[in-house]
C-alpha cells in the first residue's frame, strides 16, 4: 500500500511518499481502508530530534482516520500513529460509527479536533450559560470549533483571538461577538476591551510563551483558563500558586489522550458534536484536503499557521 513515512529525523523534507506493507491486525484491532486521514499540529513535532525514541522509526505519522471496516461499516477511529495511509489496523475500541447524516470530513473534524473543542468548555473550563469566553486560535481547527460551540452552549460573549484580518473575519463569520488580533503586544488589554471592560469568564489557550501569562491577565476573578498546547514552542511563565488565590482564578490542562481513559466520555462528546452537525448548527472549516505525495507542503503550510480550519489526506489522490 502506498503510505508517508518518516525514516530520519528533521523537517517536512523528511516526510516520504513509500510503498509498504499492509498492516495486519493484531487480536482486538480492525483493518481500516482509509478515506481521509487527518493532519494535525501534532503531527509536525514527530520528526524533530528527541520528539521520539530512535528505535520507533521508520514510522507513518497520523493519529486519525475515517474508512470502512470489512464489514462496510463507515467508522472514524483514533490510531497512536500510521494514519497516513491508505490502510490502518486500529483497536475496536477505538472506532466510532459514522452517522449517515455527517460526512466523512466533519467526521474526522470532530474526532480529535471536536472532541478536544467540547472537553474544554464542558469538562474543563465548566462553562456556564452567560460566561464571557476567550478562544485563542480561533480560525484553526479546533478554535474554529469552540467559537460555535461556546455560543450554542449560551456564552454571554464569545471573543476570538486570531492573527490576520482573514482569519479574525472567519471567526466573526463563525459566531464570535469580537475578533481581536493575536499579535497585540497587551493582548490582556484587547480582550478585556473586547469584553466591554471586563475580564474574561473562559480562556482556551494553546499559543504559550508570553501569551499564556496574558491570557491570565485577562481572566476576571473566578476565571478559568484551560491550557492544552504550545504552538509557540516556548513554555510561559510558571504559575504562582499564592496569585491564583489572590484573583481566585483557575488553571488546568487538557489532553485529549487522557480523556480517552474515562469510560463513556468520548462517545458522549461525539454523540453531542454528531447531533450539531446533523442539524446544522456546527459547521466544519474545511482548510485543504490534499494527496499523500502534497504532505510537505501541508505540513510547512500548518507549522507556518498559514492554514485554517481541518486539514486532510486522502490517501485515493
Amino acid at each position: 500500500m502506498r503510505a508517508v513515512q518518516i525514516k530520519n529525523f528533521g523537517g517536512p523534507e523528511v516526510l516520504e511518499l513509500a510503498e509498504v506493507a499492509d498492516p495486519l491486525p493484531a487480536p482486538g484491532e480492525v483493518l481500516v481502508e482509509v478515506s481521509l486521514a487527518g493532519v494535525n499540529y501534532r503531527d509536525t513535532h514527530l520528526s524533530e530530534v528527541g520528539a521520539l525514541p530512535g528505535d520507533l522509526l521508520p514510522l507513518i505519522p497520523g493519529m486519525e482516520v475515517v474508512g470502512r471496516t470489512p464489514d462496510g461499516t463507515r467508522v472514524a477511529a483514533v490510531v497512536p500513529r500510521g494514519g497516513y495511509a491508505e490502510r490502518v489496523a486500529v483497536l475496536a475500541q477505538l472506532t466510532v460509527p459514522v452517522p449517515d447524516a455527517v460526512d466523512d470530513f466533519s467526521a474526522l473534524a470532530l474526532l480529535v479536533q471536536g472532541t478536544t473543542a467540547w472537553l474544554l468548555l464542558h469538562e474543563s473550563a465548566r462553562m456556564r450559560a452567560g460566561d464571557s469566553v476567550l478562544v485563542h486560535a480561533a480560525a484553526g481547527g479546533v478554535g474554529s470549533l469552540a467559537v460555535q460551540l461556546a455560543r450554542t452552549a449560551g456564552a454571554g460573549r464569545v471573543i476570538a483571538a486570531a492573527g490576520s484580518p482573514e482569519k479574525r473575519a472567519l471567526a466573526l463569520d463563525l459566531g464570535a461577538d469580537e475578533a481581536i488580533d493575536s499579535h497585540d503586544p497587551d493582548l490582556a488589554a484587547a480582550a478585556r476591551r473586547a469584553n466591554g471592560g471586563r475580564g474574561l469568564d473562559v480562556v482556551l489557550e494553546m499559543t504559550g510563551g508570553p501569551v499564556t501569562a496574558q491570557s491570565l491577565a485577562a481572566l476576571a476573578p473566578l476565571g478559568r483558563l484551560v491550557f492544552y498546547g504550545m504552538a509557540s514552542r516556548t513554555a510561559p511563565a510558571p504559575v504562582e500558586l499564592p496569585a491564583l488565590m489572590e484573583t481566585s482564578t483557575t488553571v488546568c490542562g487538557l489532553m485529549l489522550e487522557h480523556a480517552m481513559t474515562r469510560p463513556g466520555l468520548l462517545e458522549r462528546a461525539m454523540d453531542a458534536l454528531f447531533e450539531q452537525v446533523a442539524d446544522g448548527r456546527l459547521r466544519v472549516v474545511c482548510g485543504a484536503v490534499r494527496g499523500l505525495s502534497e504532505v510537505r507542503g501541508l505540513h510547512e503550510d500548518l507549522a507556518a499557521r498559514r492554514t485554517v480550519g481541518k486539514l486532510a489526506l486522502d490517501p485515493g489522490r
